[in-house]
């Protein structure tokens, strides 16, 4: 579910795209950024920092595109918010000594501080050439096949890449601890075994 919603602006933009023009669907995809970061924080619930560097790159890049109507600077958003991500993981590992996928992942995973580098620099390598590829089909191919490229093409590769990852680092996963049973659930249990064991006799 939290991936559809963090795909959400994504979403209409292709089909507000498909519908009407580039234009529309800039515009549908800054309105929709703003109102997901706004529920969020209308149910109180947490707004992660990628979620405000997509939504200032949108509302930048997007409303570029629509003052001067010309449909580059949206074009530049993908690419310019992968690279803002590469260049925060990396400048955090080597200037301040601090490996942003292991905050994020600790909690769901053990790894050695080595596997945890190479973890970063293949994430930072990954928005890299996601941001390279996004300009290639951007300004190679017609605005149609990169708006469907956006949606599909670029999210597909985000979950290969996220699937291999995954298989790859599978073992160090934390197992899901067991629920403690609460003392009437315990008792509940017993009664059950007592009844069996007084229906056989």
């Amino acid at each position: 579910m939290k991936f559809f919603f963090d795909i959400f602006p994504v979403i209409l933009f292709f089909l507000t795209f498909k519908l009407y023009d580039i234009f529309i669907a800039t515009a549908v995809a800054i309105v929709a950024a703003i109102a997901q970061i706004g529920w969020l924080w209308l149910r109180k619930q947490q707004i992660e920092k990628l979620m405000w560097i997509n939504l200032a790159t949108i509302v930048i890049l997007g409303g570029a595109t629509l003052l001067a109507q010309d449909e580059i600077f949206i074009k530049w958003k993908p690419t310019v918010l992968y690279w803002l991500i590469a260049f925060v993981l990396l400048v955090s590992s080597l200037v301040f000594g601090k490996n942003i996928i292991e905050l994020i992942l600790k909690k769901q995973m053990i790894l050695p501080a080595a596997i945890w580098e190479k973890l970063n620099l293949s994430w930072t390598v990954f928005f890299l050439l996601m941001g390279g590829i996004n300009l290639y089909v951007a300004f190679s191919f017609s605005v149609d096949i990169w708006v469907t490229f956006k949606l599909f093409g670029a999210t597909g590769m985000m979950l290969v890449f996220i699937i291999l990852q995954v298989m790859v680092l599978g073992k160090y996963l934390k197992p899901i601890p067991e629920r403690v049973l609460t003392v009437n659930e315990q008792d509940n249990q017993i009664e059950k075994i007592d009844n069996k064991n007084g229906k056989k006799q």
